[in-house]
């Protein structure tokens, strides 16, 4: 029955977005730079989408830590009650702050040893170490609340975070699922980097990519970074609360063209399905009736970094990619028309600030993998 709901809630949206784009369609002058790189057709109208019971998570660090193949109860309790701290934080209520601290405290007093049994041997040492900081940096947190601090609250919560952050990244000992051999011609990303980009607005903007969700469209960006094919390019497309897109060269290419083959290294749509061992290859969602599922890495936190491709070929992603600049007054949290279409492979955590700044004519001043490259594959044939 709920599923029945949910489906028709799902309809009557899309019915209305169709009726936006009717009522929005730009003019021919407002082409994009790079029509045959596009968003599938998407107008800049507001994206509708279909908001699930409970809060969605639009914070794109907690989506990190979600999307990482760990399995322990008690380092996710902890994690799920100090993320929930910014609604009480929001509705300025002191008290279930205080009471959610002390949760917090009771497990990693009673369940410390079983967080300690999901890491393994020879990084127990380690995650020891980050657990005896965690414990300790709650009594700032107790004491901010206690002063009504909102500012001291949301500062020891994002350093906890951090913390809990590393100890779950200690938990993942091997890499979840073997990637197609048929795209071993590509490179890889088994694990997650980091990247750096300076702008023409400042910066920097730091983007987690995550290989474990997305390991052949990350691995190509990783590359890409590396190669320094991103530096001096400039945003050719900026919608606001929409999309900022880049990744455009100069010539008449609209990707990378691999100096080795002198060919356009084109990268399959790919999308990890919550509940799912391994991605999906070269298929939307829609298509093969799971409209109503959730990607691993949804479209639900601002600065959402997705690969942009042409609308007639799901497999044809290169170079270009869009930050999705998600506004939760226009485009609610949830079930929306971009996932399940377009691959998204990680999330900006820092640099918002700039992020906003931006818009068509900017330039990516500089690109660098600033963490991560030991787990970049290349690779393995031409």
């Amino acid at each position: 029955m709920i599923r029945l709901r949910r489906f028709k809630t799902f309809c009557l949206s899309l019915l209305f977005l169709i009726v936006s784009w009717i009522g929005f369609l730009p003019p021919a002058s407002a082409a994009t730079l790079a029509p045959n790189i596009s968003l599938g057709g998407l107008s800049p109208a507001p994206l509708i989408s279909y908001l699930p019971p409970g809060n969605a998570i639009t914070d794109g660090g907690a989506l990190l830590r979600y999307a990482l193949p760990i399995d322990n109860d008690e380092i996710r309790k902890i994690q799920g009650d100090l993320e929930g701290l910014s609604e009480w934080l929001r509705s300025k209520r002191w008290g279930p702050i205080k009471k959610d601290v002390t949760k917090v405290e009771r497990v990693l007093s009673r369940d410390r040893d079983r967080i300690l049994a999901a890491v393994p041997t020879d990084r127990q040492g380690r995650a020891a170490a980050l657990l005896d900081s965690l414990a300790a940096g709650l009594e700032p947190l107790r004491e901010a609340a206690g002063n009504q601090d909102r500012e001291g609250v949301w500062q020891a919560r994002a350093d906890l975070l951090k913390q809990v952050t590393q100890i779950e990244e200690l938990m993942v000992t091997e890499y979840p699922f073997a990637v197609p051999q048929e795209y071993s011609d590509l490179p890889q990303l088994k694990g997650r980097a980091a990247v750096e980009f300076m702008t023409s607005q400042g910066g920097p903007i730091t983007v987690v990519v995550d290989g474990y969700s997305a390991p052949v469209t990350a691995g190509n960006f990783i590359d890409l970074v590396n190669r320094g094919f991103y530096d001096g390019l400039p945003f050719i497309r900026a919608e606001d609360f929409y999309v900022l897109q880049t990744g455009d060269p100069e010539g008449p290419a609209e990707g990378f063209i691999d100096p080795k083959t002198d060919e356009y290294r084109a990268i399959p749509l790919e999308i990890l399905v919550e509940g799912d061992d391994a991605p999906l290859y070269g298929v939307t969602l829609e298509e093969i009736g799971r409209f109503m599922d959730s990607p691993v890495l949804p479209f639900q936190a601002y600065g959402t970094v997705a690969m942009a491709r042409p609308e007639s070929d799901k497999n044809g992603a290169s170079s270009q990619f869009f930050f999705f600049l998600f506004d939760a007054a226009l485009t609610p949290a949830g079930l929306n028309l971009l996932d399940g279409r377009y691959a998204v492979f990680g999330y900006a955590v820092e640099g918002d600030e700039v992020l906003g700044k931006l818009g068509q004519g900017d330039r990516i001043e500089s690109a660098k993998v600033v963490s991560g490259m030991e787990n970049f594959v290349p690779p393995q044939s031409a």
